[in-house]
């Protein structure tokens, strides 16, 4: 790894340079492509691959170092790496249409690039604020990083599935659930415990990435589609092979088991019922989290195994591919066989699962908001009613807003495919 000048330096006429604080990082370890990327962080700590002549392009600029006649200088450094004759004129091309585009360099005039938009990825973790920097989070991480020794998780996983045979042996949920539900103070305490369990498990994932020797960075909250949800950037992960990124990935999950074991030495200590019930949550979460479907761990887990950083964007070649019977487009040529088939395996797996829970939706969504709207009514009902209106009150509220979420979300992603076919229809008129 190499960093590349991190003080700007004013650029004259003719003299290109690397934008400042760019690390060249290396080869994207046990990646699904044919001709494996090279990864840069860009200065605002973003991760681009890059195929092999524009990372090598790079590292002849960064080599170069300031100086007249600086393309010239690239064009034979990267002649002799290479084996292939450039010029600088060719240099200047590459400066001009590939790299400084992706605010990795300046242009070959030495003007700056311009300011470079990140772009979201289908279904990709919007309205994010950060709130834990990224020193804290390396601190803390620093004080769970020994949890992922090998020894202790083998340990904590037979605990684990001790424990997990004890309670749905022996404990009834049924009951304590809804002894929970009657109680509003016991509702928000399985809420706040649920909560917690969430940041834990964020913190598991910054842990995995200490552990691994990269640096875990910001944590924060945000909205995933219209659900409340933490994050932890572990973009510095892609830095680790095929192993080191599956366990930043199921970092968190881990970090959930450990947290029911917590709520498992608690509830044999107390016997309240409302832990018993915040252990049911947090094995939905982590259900939930395992889903490969969304962007959730699941989804990085697969995505992560087979190299292959974004699944989402291979959904419309393997279809064109596999049902439409056509012949392979250049992104599915670029990956290798067995990501091919676990990528197309993946599509055909989701697609159908995707418009199945569509549809269930649609067809319930008449029932779902009669028998919501009445559910609500009732909290409200009892709230005002009851002994205690003020914790009833926000009980029925942190109730009313679970019921109403799921509702939104689907009125947004329907919104969202309503303006996609749109597009799609006036993109085949204008081009008709």
């Amino acid at each position: 790894m190499s960093l590349l000048p991190s003080a700007p330096r004013p650029a004259r006429l003719g003299e290109p340079a690397p934008v400042p604080g760019t690390e060249l990082v290396g080869e994207f370890e046990d990646s699904g492509y044919r001709e494996p990327p090279h990864l840069v962080c860009r200065s605002d700590g973003q991760i681009v691959r890059l195929p092999p002549l524009l990372y090598q392009a790079l590292r002849a600029l960064a080599q170069a170092g300031p100086g007249p006649a600086v393309a010239e200088r690239v064009a034979v450094g990267l002649s002799r790496e290479t084996g292939r004759r450039f010029s600088a004129e060719h240099v200047a091309f590459l400066l001009d249409k590939k790299l400084a585009p992706l605010g990795l360099t300046t242009y070959a005039d030495g003007s700056p690039p311009p300011p470079v938009t990140r772009k979201d990825p289908f279904l990709a973790f919007r309205f994010r604020l950060a709130v834990v920097p990224e020193h804290v989070t390396w601190w803390l991480s620093g004080l769970f990083a020994w949890l992922f020794r090998p020894a202790v998780v083998l340990l904590a996983l037979g605990a684990f599935s001790a424990a997990e045979t004890w309670l749905w042996l022996t404990q009834d949920t049924s009951a304590a659930l809804w002894t929970v539900l009657s109680s509003p103070g016991d509702v928000l305490l399985v809420v706040a415990l649920a909560v917690a369990s969430c940041a834990f498990h964020e913190l598991g994932h910054g842990a995995a990435c200490r552990y691994g020797g990269v640096r875990p960075g910001a944590m924060g909250c945000g909205l995933y589609l219209v659900w409340p949800a933490f994050y932890t950037d572990i973009t510095n992960s892609y830095r680790l092979g095929r192993a080191g990124r599956i366990r930043a990935d199921l970092g968190g999950v881990y970090f959930n088991g450990l947290f029911v074991l917590g709520l498992v030495a608690l509830y044999v200590g107390v016997g309240s019922p409302l832990l018993l019930v915040a252990i049911l949550s947090v094995h939905l979460e982590m259900v939930q989290q395992l889903l490969p479907t969304l962007r959730f761990d699941g989804y990085y887990i697969v995505a992560d195994l087979v190299g292959i950083p974004d699944l989402f964007k291979y959904i419309g070649p393997i279809l064109k591919r596999v049902v439409l019977r056509r012949p392979a487009d250049e992104q599915l040529r670029a990956l290798k066989r067995w990501p091919q088939v676990v990528v197309a395996a993946w599509v055909l797996l989701l697609v159908p699962v995707l418009a199945l829970q569509l549809g269930m939706v649609l067809f319930n969504l008449p029932q779902v908001v009669t028998a919501d709207w009445q559910k609500i009514t009732a909290l409200m009902g009892s709230a005002v009613s009851s002994g205690s209106p003020v914790l009833s009150m926000a009980a029925a509220c942190v109730q009313t807003v679970l019921l109403v979420l799921p509702l939104v979300g689907v009125g947004l992603v329907l919104g969202g495919l309503v303006r996609s076919l749109i597009r799609l229809a006036r993109r085949r008129r204008h081009s008709a």
